[in-house]
This record gives structure tokens, sequence and C-alpha cells, in this order.
């Protein structure tokens, strides 16, 4: 049993990550935080409920166990921005997503730090990532990677205004073959969420670093927003009435996606 993440093992080729699922702050590490940062308010709340149907459906699901306020485990181990130029978070954030400081003053974790957290927590889920990814290309030749996050549909910090409530990233369409963007877009075009392909996020680190179609791996990102199926505020309850009207067409955008990698991978 892994303290950094929960796995699933599926039957089909497709893997579902959810890097930002963890809420889990080590006391010693908690000790060092402010109040703010004890919220964890920046988790992708719930996902694991939302693509529950991927689990049923024969994915496999990778989820975190840990904040990504100790480490975001979908950021370089070295640290740069994946969005330069635009506000974003770090390897380990100093800031939550609305600007308030993650630890008091003086508390934030030295280099030594730094490297004790990638190798407890980021290193053993990208390991597990890797090693099901490969095994996935080994036994079926080609695998869908979706990288499943959620976020708050509106942080000023962020972005202007209001989010899509569907954000598709494929790297500017490096890390996916087009048909199988082609395909999600298609399942996008008839329903009545707001969505964009490639827009203010194109996907993180694990779609950038791990999506290499000619090597049989599709990478797909997909964050939603929140709104569409929980409440934005503490606690941050799950909206049941809300998630039953989007999981269908998530479902139907994984569901999508894998014909396509089929269809990619002959």
């Amino acid at each position: 049993m892994s303290d950094v993440f929960s796995f699933h093992q599926g039957n089909m080729p497709v893997l579902i990550s959810i890097p930002h699922l963890g809420t889990n702050i080590p006391n010693e590490i908690a000790e060092h935080m402010t109040d703010a940062a004890l919220r964890v308010a920046d988790t992708d709340w719930h996902l694991d409920r939302l693509y529950a149907f991927a689990q049923r459906a024969g994915a496999s699901i990778l989820g975190a166990k840990i904040s990504r306020y100790v480490i975001d485990l979908n950021r370089p181990p070295t640290g740069e921005s994946l969005y330069p130029g635009q506000t974003t978070t770090g390897l380990c954030p100093g800031e939550t997503f609305r600007g308030e400081p993650v630890y008091r003053s003086g508390r934030a974790p030295e280099q030594a730090e730094v490297r004790h957290r990638l190798q407890m927590y980021w290193e053993p889920y990208h390991a597990k990532l890797r090693a099901e990814l490969d095994a996935m290309c080994a036994k079926f030749g080609s695998v869908l990677l979706w990288e499943a996050h959620s976020i708050a549909s509106i942080l000023p910090r962020l972005f202007e205004g209001k989010l899509p409530d569907f954000n598709v990233g494929t790297n500017a369409g490096a890390s996916c073959r087009p048909e199988i963007l082609d395909a999600i877009c298609g399942e996008l075009e008839s329903q009545p969420f707001t969505w964009v392909g490639n827009g203010r996020f194109k996907g993180g680190y694990i779609t950038r670093a791990y999506g290499r179609p000619d090597d049989g791996i599709n990478a797909v990102q997909l964050e939603m927003c929140q709104s569409t199926y929980m409440n934005e505020s503490a606690p941050f309850e799950y909206r049941p009435e809300l998630a039953e009207r989007v999981q269908p067409v998530v479902e139907r955008m994984v569901a999508a996606a894998v014909r396509a990698n089929a269809q990619a991978g002959r």
C-alpha cells in the first residue's frame, strides 16, 4: 500500500492519471503551513468519483494521495515554468491559486527539502506511471493516457473571466495523434457545456513528458471547471445533480478517444 498514490489495475489500454487528487499533508510539513494551505482548496476534488465510469469500463486509474501543496506531481522535477510569462504555481508551491501564502513566514522548504520530497513523493508516482504505460504499450501496442484535472472556474490570478467548462490540452497537438483530438472535439460539438482546445491549459508536465504518439502513447489533458459537478467553496461538496449532467459528456469524450486510439494503433 503506497502513501503516495492509489492504483486500480484495469484490462484495457487506458490509464486515467489524477495527480492533484490528494489531500494528505504529512505532519512535519503541515506544521510549517498557513491555515489557507491546510484547507487544500486547490485540490482536484472528487475526480475519482466523477471518473468511476472509466474504472467500471476497464481503465486503469492512478490517483495521488499527497497534496499538490507538498509537491506538484504535474510539474517538471527541475521546477521550470510550463507557461512562461503567465502566472502559475511551481513544484513546491509558495502560493495558492488565489495568491495566499502556503507557508508561514520563513518556513518555505529549502532545496534539500525539495529534493527529499522529489524522492519521497514525485519519483514514486512517476515510476508507477512509467511502468504502467510501458506495460500497456508492450501488451496492446498503443495506450491512451488521460490526464484528469479540475479547477475553480474563476481565478483572476491565473486567467481572465470564467474558464470554459472543458479545457482539452494536447500540448498544442504534440502529445497525441490529431484524430484523437478530433474525436474528442466531435463529442463536444453537440453538448451544452463551453469548451476550448489547447487554450489556457495545453497540458501539464505529464501530458508533455509522456505523450509520445510515435512511441504509442497518446496523452490528453482535460481541465474541467469544478462548477460543473461540485461546490467551489469550502467544504467543496460533490453535487450529484450537477455531476449527472456532466459525467455522461466526459464518458463520451473518453470513449471517443479510446476508439480513435485503437484505430490509430492499427
